[in-house]
């Protein structure tokens, strides 16, 4: 019986060690983050303004919607972009991105943004995304974000009828 007691004693002191160990002044612990590709976009003019100087019908409309970005891309193969679409077309008996009411009308673009590349002068659609700016491998935007702007012209075509038109253009921007 004795031998018994002795063994069980033995058995619990072994048992407490590990578990008193366990406790210190201090600990630790590993962090780890995996960071991933990821692009936001800003469109920094609500509205934008389509005008023309002159009254002879030789200047288009133009305007600028300006636009701020924040991309990371993968830093071996990465791509990115920022792409628009007319998601609303104008209406009326005024000017079409989709069905333009003469030959040769049409609503073009031009892209400027701060470091990367821009795309070259675009047509818009309202049937597909256009690219605006593309991204390589391993870009990184500032924190507070890289500036851009897309420069319009509209045609300035007599069979427009008088009045004010609205259309709206969705950006967008994607990283991987």
């Amino acid at each position: 019986m004795r031998k018994l007691v002795l063994y069980v004693l033995i058995g619990l002191a072994l048992l407490a060690v590990p578990a008193h160990a366990q406790f210190a002044s201090t600990g630790t612990t590993t962090l780890s983050v995996s960071v991933g590709a990821e692009a936001a976009i800003q469109i920094d003019t609500a509205t934008t303004t389509l005008s023309t100087s002159g009254t002879t019908f030789n200047n288009p409309y133009t305007g600028l919607t300006n636009f701020t970005y924040k991309v990371r891309t993968t830093k071996t193969g990465g791509t990115g972009s920022v792409t628009l679409q007319v998601t609303a077309d104008f209406a009326g008996s005024g000017p079409k991105v989709a069905s333009p009411p003469s030959p040769g009308d049409a609503l073009t673009y031009a892209c400027t943004v701060s470091t990367y590349g821009c795309s070259s002068a675009q047509t818009a659609s309202t049937t597909a995304a256009t690219n605006v700016a593309t991204f390589g491998a391993n870009v990184r935007s500032t924190k507070s974000g890289d500036s851009g702007s897309v420069s319009w012209s509209l045609t300035n075509d007599p069979v427009y009828e008088t009045g004010n038109y609205t259309a709206t253009v969705t950006f967008t921007i994607a990283a991987v």
